[in-house]
């Protein structure tokens, strides 16, 4: 597969080419750049199968290349130190990425996920174009989700609630439509914890925009707008009403 890596840094450029050269035999890194300018030059004359992307460059971001390239015929795989908010677009947008310093057993995992992709013959096109579009607002709205066809993008204001199913996970949105995915609801729930999402007990993440009232009956429940009852458990039951007052006022 042939590989480019973008990154400013020298030292990480020589340390990602030597993990390649030890422990990702399909990968062929046909070039190197360091800023976003040379980047994209270098992959119009090169059309690589995948890049290595910095995400934090100077003189611009890996971002910034990526807008440069709306039809994408490669993969990317970001490079980044921990920047929260260019972190929870690319989580979003279920993008692949490295975290600095750089761990080899991520990366290879990293590389996997990539060429198990490629061999489906999947479109990564609109994973980018989420990304990008998330970027837009600190809050990012495309939340990405896998199905058995490659991904569904689902606004987040759609979204009622998540219940949990052992390892998977049902959404249900407007509409009357869900969607069952194969994570767990925990990882739903740090992706959307800044956003207007509670977890009132342990098999629910409830959208609180949805809510239409609380039973105090039986222990407590939360009434949501689709007629779903969801259980509150007992030291969930102060925070969620608190939560409640702050947004109604």
């Amino acid at each position: 597969m042939k590989t480019i890596i973008v990154d400013d840094e020298t030292d990480a450029v020589n340390f990602i080419r030597s993990i390649i050269q030890e422990y990702c035999p399909k990968l062929e890194v046909i070039g190197t750049a360091h800023t976003a300018k040379d980047g994209i030059m270098m992959i119009m004359e090169h059309q690589p199968e995948l890049v290595f992307l910095d995400v934090e460059m100077p003189h611009g971001s890996g971002f910034d290349l990526l807008a440069r390239f709306p039809k994408k015929t490669f993969d990317v795989i970001f490079i980044t130190a921990f920047n929260q908010y260019a972190l929870k677009a690319i989580k979003f947008s279920a993008v692949d990425y490295i975290l600095k310093p750089i761990n080899i057993s991520e990366f290879i995992e990293a590389v996997d996920k990539v060429t198990e992709k490629r061999s489906q013959l999947f479109n990564q096109n609109i994973n980018y174009g989420a990304l990008l579009e998330n970027l837009k607002s600190t809050l990012p709205t495309k939340l990405a989700i896998p199905t058995t066809e490659g991904m569904e993008y689902l606004n987040t204001k759609e979204i009622i609630r998540i219940e949990a199913d052992r390892s998977y996970c049902w959404f249900y949105l407007l509409g009357n439509k869900k969607h069952l995915v194969s994570r767990n609801l925990k990882e739903y729930q740090d992706l959307l914890i800044d956003r207007s999402f509670f977890r009132p007990h342990n098999s629910h993440l409830i959208n609180l925009e949805f809510v239409k009232k609380y039973v105090r009956q039986e222990g407590g429940y939360i009434e949501m707008t689709d007629g779903s009852q969801i259980p509150v458990s007992r030291i969930k039951r102060e925070l969620f009403l608190q939560q409640m007052d702050r947004m109604s006022r």
